[in-house]
């Protein structure tokens, strides 16, 4: 059944002045009056329902983790002093400065002749790229982030929730032999004060300790006793000759002549 189908027939049941919403038993909006919350986690929409059907074992949190996450390397430092670096370490980070200079001086006093604004406006990406590279540096790292997940022993419930000037009324109810909920509220109560329920990840820092127990409980890739190379069932014939590719001339002569050419361009 298409999802548009499904969500004409919804409509023509549920024409009325009220909030209708079909979620799965994660939480996730699969549809609803306004297609830009279609998708969505039903606690950013709503968190003040999603509150109360959590408070109400509707839905249960259940904490995942994810061992294979990037995250941004943390700047905080426990003192005022500078990390210990070695000399080849300390040799290759002055090299890279003074290489980084030359080029910017380069780029100020326009060596490229004519190409001034052409030079301005390598220096200006190069400035951004350096920053921009300094920025978006990641490192490997643990997180953690929270899953609902619906109880199906609750089949309906309803409840009526406290916005401060006025009260949200709510229905949720299994549509049966589906992992599919029907959510009704009350659209005219703004419990805006409620914040909403979001599944952000976080990086789980592990102390000394546990750090060393998780490298330990980490299993070791190893390659397999045998080599598998042929099959039965597979054709030789339909792989490619990647082995037969051989060098092409005009293509090994191609950066020698535009290196020749390069002088005359930039007169």
């Amino acid at each position: 059944m298409k999802l548009e189908f499904l969500q004409r027939k919804f409509w023509a049941a549920t024409q009325q002045d009220l909030d209708c919403f079909v979620v799965d038993n994660n939480g996730f909006i699969l549809i609803s009056e306004r297609s830009q919350e279609m998708g969505r986690f039903l606690g950013e929409v709503d968190g003040a329902v999603m509150t109360q059907l959590l408070s109400m074992g509707v839905f249960s949190q259940v904490t995942m983790y994810d061992y294979q996450a990037m995250c941004k390397p943390s700047s905080h430092h426990h003192s005022a002093a500078q990390p210990l670096v070695s000399p080849i370490s300390a040799f290759l980070m002055a090299t890279r400065w003074l290489l980084q200079e030359l080029v910017l001086f380069l780029l100020e006093w326009s060596v490229w002749g004519s190409w001034y604004d052409r030079g301005a406006e390598a220096k200006s990406v190069f400035h951004h790229s350096h920053k921009q590279k300094k920025q978006d540096q990641l490192q490997p790292c643990d997180t953690e982030y929270p899953v609902f997940v619906y109880q199906p022993a609750i089949r309906e419930a309803n409840g009526i929730i406290e916005c401060g000037a006025c009260q949200k009324v709510f229905v949720v109810q299994q549509i049966p032999k589906s992992n599919l909920l029907l959510l009704v509220t009350d659209p005219t109560c703004d419990c805006s004060i409620f914040p909403p329920v979001v599944q952000e990840a976080t990086e789980v820092k592990y102390n000394a300790s546990v750090k060393c127990d998780r490298l330990r409980s980490q299993k070791v890739r190893r390659r397999p006793d045998s080599c598998h190379a042929f099959h039965p069932e597979e054709n030789a014939q339909d792989c490619g000759g990647a082995s037969d590719t051989s060098a092409s001339l005009p293509l090994l002569l191609m950066p020698v002549c535009a290196w020749g050419l390069l002088p005359q361009l930039l007169r």
